[in-house]
């Protein structure tokens, strides 16, 4: 079971890179390539909120639950 982040295709839809979410979150390029390739351990209400106002999305949009897909961690077992 996996959480899936569709930051890239929220970003395409819109036109947005995401150095450019970055600056209009505030939120590290670093930290926000963590969060898109869904590496991001945990993410804080505070930015999940920021970066759904930057993308006028929901968080169902940007997130999703997939009971297919194996953790990342499974893969290193």
């Amino acid at each position: 079971m996996a959480i899936i982040v569709r930051l890239d295709e929220l970003l395409a839809d819109r036109g947005m890179t995401l150095t450019e979410l970055s600056q209009r979150v505030g939120i590290t390029l670093a930290n926000l390539s963590v969060l898109k390739s869904g590496r991001a351990r945990a993410v804080r209400f505070s930015t999940l909120a920021a970066v759904c106002d930057a993308l006028q999305c929901q968080p169902g949009d940007l997130l999703a639950y997939d009971a297919t897909v194996p953790d990342r961690e499974d893969d290193d077992a």
